[in-house]
């Protein structure tokens, strides 16, 4: 006679395990232990759960997937991706970032790489790609970890302590401390983070305007930037310096045709993607010893007068609308006249400006550009040492335009580029500001070359402001790997495995380097490895913790030499990030998933 069915009889399962069948007790009383089911509970949950091994290999397999995608784009020899949407639009791309943000990720635990790439880019801008690949690593190791019976709370925290140890190594011994940092060093991190991008060929030349565009924005730091360099450990004469170099106030402007190597910075000027509103206006207006060019940014209509909605107006004399419509005028013509005599000789504005206006503007020979971008507008306003205009209206009701509204410059010019025309501001006298015009074949070109140029820029801020740097091409995390591969040795409880899982995992940029680049990534790995490990190991030549791959020539050299370096945060916070996003993601040992209301 078998047990009877649960379900079948209605009866608990308690009730169940006391049935005198002797044979057979361990078994049912192993039922009793299992995950209870919803509907027997009484907890009738509106969805499916999923709990134990089910649900973390199905979170780590969606990690890796995602990983996969962006696996092929790292390094200097990376390939690109086409992303197509519903729409048929293209996006060409091997920026990291921008592939997880254009893919429509709905697997929660994917979902956290996605941010994980998306917070790199905006805390550092460049290693997007990298982080995704150390934190799926980590999240695939876990899971076997836990497979072979180690608990995810041993994994999280030897994973913690790996963490701790290879971090204290990267700033003991991996930094360089850059106290006047010449621009060799910062064109070789430049050069180094645009390596794999479709401007990797012309490095040279954009490098250099990379570091040209940072340095020209260059602000006195205050104190909580001071603090913020130290926590990220810059050296003492970067702090002691307190410069910030924010990247908002460079202006990148794309226009069609040209090669790309005719790009272009204007150094200390502005571009703005506007042209004169009518033919009769000056084409250029320059400053005088006494008085600089003047600038007017408006966020209002420059047009007619018009009465309210809603407003009635009873006329009896017909002569009467002819002065109503007069009068119209004359406001719009007092307002144009208070922006003349408040001495700007150039009016930009984010809305309309009709005939009317622009008849007085000619006739005062004023430059005047109308439908510019607003954030166009804030940004010179920033370089100008002006305001962007809402409202003339003052305190009393009464309109008025002040004259410390305006923005200050040495000269305006209207210059033709690529199919349509530009306005350049020159000689800014405000906070600084610089202007890259960008030219290529292509809106595809144009948009990769723009993201490569951005990563570069992002790189050179931060080595700027933190003044360290470390080598490039693996060699980090070779040294890493040997590093903690000791420290694994000195730790007498199970999280020594997971350290050791932690310091292979590191493996895993060098390797996808060298694959990316069709060498034998076995021998190659094997030879870096060897050659820290005799470095952390009693040889006494302190270059070879500097040791990188050489991708081109397939082979093993000094990186720091070579010049292919990046930024010490950009390491640190990518090790940081991936740790935490492959820690939050194996805490997860339950999903359940809530059907949609009917």
């Amino acid at each position: 006679m078998s047990a009877p069915n649960p379900a079948s009889t209605g009866l608990s399962r308690t009730l169940i395990a006391r049935q005198p069948y002797p044979h057979r007790h361990h078994n049912i009383y192993r039922a009793t232990m299992s995950a209870p089911n919803p509907a027997s509970t009484g907890l009738f949950i509106n969805g499916t759960r999923e709990t134990g091994q089910d649900v973390r290999t199905g979170n780590v397999t969606a990690a890796l997937a995602v990983a996969n995608i962006v696996k092929t784009s790292l390094g200097p020899v990376g390939l690109d991706k086409m992303l197509v949407d519903d729409i048929g639009d293209v996006l060409i791309t091997n920026d990291g970032a921008t592939i997880l943000k254009s893919l429509e990720v709905e697997h929660p635990a994917a979902r956290v790489l996605v941010d994980l790439a998306n917070l790199q880019d905006s805390e550092v801008g460049d290693g997007t790609t990298s982080v995704v690949i150390i934190a799926s690593e980590l999240l695939r190791r876990g899971n076997d970890l836990v497979k072979n019976g180690i608990h995810p709370t041993t994994i999280i925290s030897g994973y913690r302590s790996a963490l701790k140890a290879a971090v204290s190594y990267i700033k003991k011994e991996m930094v360089v401390h850059v106290d006047n940092l010449g621009d060799e060093h910062l064109m070789n991190a430049a050069r180094t983070s645009m390596s794999s991008k479709i401007i990797g060929k012309e490095s040279d030349f954009f490098s250099k305007m990379a570091v040209d565009a940072v340095k020209s924005v260059k602000m006195t730091a205050t104190a909580a930037d001071v603090a913020g360099y130290e926590a990220m450990g810059s050296s003492t004469s970067a702090t002691s310096n307190k410069h910030k170099y924010p990247l908002s106030a460079i202006h990148i402007l794309k226009a069609h045709g040209k090669s790309s190597m005719e790009s272009h910075l204007i150094d200390g000027g502005f571009a703005i993607n506007a042209m004169r509103a009518a033919q009769g206006m000056p084409t250029m207006v320059e400053s005088t010893p006494e008085a600089p060019v003047k600038i007017a940014m408006l966020d209002m209509n420059l047009q007619r007068h018009r009465m309210g909605m809603g407003v009635q107006v009873i006329v009896k004399d017909p002569a009467e609308i002819e002065n109503i419509k007069k009068r119209e005028m004359d406001i719009t013509k007092e307002r144009i006249n208070k922006i003349i005599d408040a001495g700007a000789k150039v009016v930009l504005t984010t809305k309309g400006v009709d005939d009317l206006c622009m008849k007085y503007f000619v006739e005062a020979g004023i430059i005047c550009a109308r439908r510019c971008v607003r954030e166009d507008l804030k940004r010179l306003a920033k370089a100008t040492g002006g305001r962007v205009v809402t409202t003339m209206a003052d305190m009393e009701g009464n309109e008025a335009f002040d004259a410390d509204c305006l923005g200050a410059c040495d000269s305006v010019r209207e210059v033709r580029i690529g199919d349509g025309e530009m306005l350049y501001v020159y000689g800014c006298k405000g906070h600084g500001a610089s202007t890259i015009v960008l030219r290529g074949a292509n809106e595809y070109m144009l948009d990769e070359m723009d993201r490569a140029l951005h990563d570069s820029l992002c790189v050179v801020k931060r080595m700027l402001e933190s003044n360290t740097l470390v080598p490039g091409g693996g060699a980090a995390e070779a040294a890493l790997s040997v590093h903690l591969d000791d420290y694994a040795h000195t730790i007498d409880s199970r999280e020594q495995v997971v350290i050791q899982e932690y310091a292979d995992a590191l493996l895993v940029i060098p390797k996808t380097l060298a694959v990316n680049a069709a060498k034998d990534a076995s021998e190659l790995v094997a030879k870096l490895r060897s050659v820290h490990a005799k470095g952390q190991h009693g040889d006494d030549d302190p270059s070879l913790k500097y040791m990188g791959l050489d991708l081109i020539e397939g082979s093993i050299r000094d990186n720091l030499k070579a010049g292919v370096v990046e930024p010490a945060i950009s390491k640190i916070k990518s090790l940081r990030f991936a740790t935490e996003a492959a820690i939050t993601i194996l805490r997860i040992d339950d999903r359940i998933t809530l059907n949609a209301a009917q």
